[in-house]
C-alpha cells in the first residue's frame, strides 16, 4: 500500500506485486482505503490480471483488507497476511513502493491521479531492467512465465 501521509491517509495507491517476475499492477483508491474501497478496487484490479496471476494475495496487516472474505469470495484468491511488523515478508512490494517515490514524492495528492495515469506509471515500472530478474524487464519476465504455464 502507498499512502499519502500529508493527508491522514485519504488517498492512497494500492500495490500489487507478482513475486517472481515483480510485475506491477497499481490500484486506483482516489477517495481512500475503507475497507469496501478496498475490497472493490482489488476486485476491479485482479479482473484485469492474467488467471496465472490469480493465485493468492499477501497484505500486511493492515484494517482496509478487512473485507478480505469478500474480495477471495469475488475473485476466488485466498488471502494471506504477513506477520505484525515484518515488511521484509513482502520485501518485493517494499521495493516497489520506494520506486513509486519517484513518480509520487511524499505530500502528493494521490487522488489527483487518474487510473490512466496510474497504469502509465505501471506500464513504465514493467518495462524498466532489473537487477533481481536477471536485468529483465518485469514484462519480459512474466511474457516467459505465462508462455510456460500455458
Amino acid at each position: 500500500m502507498f499512502l499519502n501521509p500529508q493527508e491522514a491517509h485519504k488517498s492512497a495507491i494500492g500495490t500489487l506485486v507478482e513475486r517472481s517476475s515483480r510485475f506491477v499492477a497499481l490500484v486506483h483508491l482516489p477517495d481512500g482505503r475503507q475497507p469496501a474501497q478496498m475490497r472493490d478496487a482489488l476486485v476491479r484490479t485482479v479482473a484485469t490480471l492474467p488467471t496465472q496471476l490469480r493465485r493468492s494475495l499477501t497484505w500486511d496487516q493492515g484494517s482496509e483488507m478487512h473485507l478480505h472474505t469478500e474480495f477471495s469470495t469475488a475473485t476466488d484468491m485466498p488471502v494471506f497476511f504477513c506477520d505484525p511488523g515484518s515488511p521484509w515478508q513482502r520485501g518485493s512490494n517494499e521495493n516497489t513502493n520506494g520506486l513509486l517515490r519517484q513518480y509520487f514524492p511524499k505530500g502528493t495528492d494521490l487522488s489527483a491521479h487518474t487510473r490512466e495515469h496510474l497504469d502509465a506509471v505501471a506500464a513504465e515500472l514493467n518495462s524498466r531492467p532489473r537487477k533481481t530478474p536477471g536485468w529483465e524487464s518485469p514484462a519480459e519476465r512474466l511474457a516467459k512465465l505465462l508462455a510456460t504455464a500455458s
